[in-house]
């Protein structure tokens, strides 16, 4: 099953993530102010996914890519794939489990690891 992944941007956005059950990113998302605008449009995503358009693409150096429009609004841009078999089974796994994937919030600002002072000592 897919997983959203919210997170916060160095510039202090936010987006999302949609991960495969591998935890391999299969789109991201456009940015947000707040988090809550991240929440809202993983829920259109999520309860339009019949509506949703995937318009393909071949970057310059010859990757495949998709964007997904949702009322003629870009939502994600995916990531790069290699061939039009993996550009597809991307596309596949969004239809197939997207509506029944969960939200994990990896956005507040608490560092998960102690400053390196705390372990190391000073430098």
């Amino acid at each position: 099953m897919g997983t959203f992944v919210i997170t916060k941007r160095l510039n202090g956005f936010y987006k999302y993530e949609f991960t495969s059950r591998k935890g391999k990113t299969i789109f991201i998302s456009n940015d947000f102010e707040l988090r809550f605008e991240c929440e809202e449009d993983i829920d259109h995503l999520k309860s339009g996914i019949n509506e949703v358009f995937f318009m393909k693409f071949k970057s310059k150096n010859g990757k495949l890519y998709f964007k997904i429009i949702l009322k003629e609004r870009e939502v994600a841009v995916s990531r790069k794939y290699t061939t039009q078999l993996l550009l597809q089974k991307g596309i596949d796994e969004i239809i197939r489990t997207i509506s029944k994937s969960e939200i994990l919030d990896f956005s507040s600002s608490d560092d998960i690891f102690p400053p390196a002072e705390d372990v190391f000592g000073v430098l």
